[in-house]
């Protein structure tokens, strides 16, 4: 038998000189289905258990509204919105913060960010170019899971993109958190990442960015939630490259063109897997298109606030199925920009086969949503997400009460303030000092991914040489997954 080394390396050679052989007829034909990591295989049953969150959580709600109602000494953080009623519910959250990672819904809901791992408290609002202890960068880029929190408020001025590790959770709750400049938020090649509670505003392109507020880029099990964003050069929120088990949830969004891309290109088929959740959203004033525009996949758009919009609200290209479901669409005032829906590069009538469905949404202002497909009637591709309906649009005003940052003293983080650094409320629960603080309070302790959990050393050699092998059987045989699937998470998963 030959040793470990020489066959790691004899392997990829005999495949290498297969490579000369003609390929397989049809190598570079598009797939008609393609799965990706972390992708669901019945996305109606994810739309389903949110209806259920929604409907107990809306339900234990209205049970206690008779007695606050009542007595003026009763109180309660109950909202009605799943998500806030899961941590808000406790009243000494801030001494567990990671329970967060257990509220998460839809597709995002395996998200966990940073659960597990210490807490690091971010004591610097700087941003050198090489990172140090207690700076925004410096967290992100630490190996391992990490439950990132501030010291104090903070406007944190990036230098240039922020590029985000595996397992992060930045949790901004009990400070008021802004991020301008540079990027600004990189989500790239990585999974299990949650951003909370964070303001990002005004982020400017450079070589390596295209100026958008948060790019997930080839990711997967990301839940951005209860951020405020605008004035971006480009998308505030763009998911692109074979990205999925997204959740865009409880976030406020105003004074922008592009809003969120969700979807690379219509040619980029491998984004036929990506699946979002936008829930519980506040599109606000002074925003144009893109709320979202989807390319293939599967997009459930469910309790979101439309208060207007420029050119539409929901649209896309490339046949995406997106069920909208409890929304309340808003018209603006121009009688030509009614229609909540628009379809492009679709060719003639091409997207009347495209499976975009309406249901319980509230059209006001002459607001009309065109649906198609088997959203026209009660077909097999929503039938389980019907058996148990949305709630309706009615319960809007409940579910995105909060929508956008918490601040400290009870607001909602709507507006930008020029301030940073000051004396703000300090966030309980971590540890103190710059950089890492110590063991969480609910216990968590220290995790271990990727290479520097690979032991012993000649395991580790197996895997590479098994990775390595396999990649190169996969180009010679599949050059059209090769390229569009596997390299986009080969940085992800090894």
């Amino acid at each position: 038998m030959l040793p470990l080394k020489s066959s790691c390396i004899l392997i990829p050679i005999w495949l290498l000189t297969i490579s000369s052989s003609p390929r397989p007829p049809n190598a570079n034909a598009s797939p008609s289905n393609l799965t990706l990591p972390h992708q669901h295989p019945n996305p109606e049953e994810v739309v389903q258990d949110l209806h259920r969150r929604v409907d107990a959580s809306l339900s234990g709600w209205q049970k206690i509204m008779p007695q606050l109602s009542s007595s003026s000494s009763s109180s309660s953080s109950a909202t009605g919105n799943p998500i806030d009623d899961c941590w808000r519910s406790d009243p000494d959250w801030a001494s567990n913060r990671q329970r967060l990672a257990d509220c998460a819904i839809g597709f995002g809901r395996n998200a966990l960010g940073g659960k597990g791992g210490p807490i690091y408290v971010v004591t610097d609002s700087s941003d050198p170019e090489n990172p140090k202890p207690g700076t925004l960068r410096d967290a992100v880029t630490r190996p391992g899971p990490l439950w990132i929190i501030f010291s104090s408020n903070m406007l944190i001025r990036l230098g240039k993109p922020l590029m985000m590790t595996s397992h992060k959770t930045i949790d901004g709750r009990g400070a008021n958190v802004q991020i301008t400049g540079v990027g600004c938020v990189y989500i790239q090649q990585v999974t299990g990442v949650i951003i909370h509670n964070i303001n990002i505003h005004h982020c400017s392109p450079s070589a390596d960015s295209d100026g958008d507020g948060l790019h997930v880029f080839a990711a997967t099990n990301v839940w951005i939630d209860h951020c405020t964003l605008s004035e971006c050069a480009d998308g505030l929120i763009d998911c692109t490259v074979g990205s999925t088990s997204i959740t865009i949830s409880n976030n406020y969004f105003f004074n922008h063109e592009k809003v969120m891309l969700l979807g690379h290109s219509d040619e980029y088929v491998a984004d036929m897997g990506m699946q979002v959740t936008v829930a519980f959203n506040r599109f606000g004033h002074g925003l144009s298109q893109r709320m979202p525009r989807c390319r293939f996949g599967y997009f459930h758009v469910v309790n979101n606030d439309y208060t207007g919009w420029g050119l539409y609200a929901v649209g896309g290209s490339a046949h995406p199925t997106i069920n909208s479901q409890g929304n309340r669409y808003t018209a603006p005032s121009n009688a030509n920009n009614k229609e909540v829906t628009m379809r492009m590069d679709a060719g003639s009538k091409g997207w009347e086969a495209w499976n975009w469905r309406t249901e319980g949404d509230m059209m006001l202002n002459g607001a009309f949503f065109v649906p198609s497909g088997d959203g026209l009637m009660n077909s097999a591709v929503y039938a389980m997400a019907s058996s148990l309906a949305a709630k309706s649009a009615s319960f809007i005003d409940q579910l995105t009460m909060n929508a956008g940052v918490m601040l400290p003293n009870g607001g909602t983080g709507t507006s930008i303030s020029s301030g940073g650094g000051g004396d703000g409320d300090a966030p309980a629960g971590g540890g103190g000092g710059s950089g890492y603080g110590g063991e969480p309070a609910d216990g968590s302790s220290w995790m271990i991914f990727g290479s520097s959990a690979c032991s012993p050393s000649q395991s580790c050699h197996t895997c590479s040489c098994i990775i390595f092998s396999a990649l190169i059987t996969l180009h010679y045989f599949c050059p059209f997954h090769f390229q569009h699937m596997i390299m986009p998470f080969f940085f992800v998963f090894l």
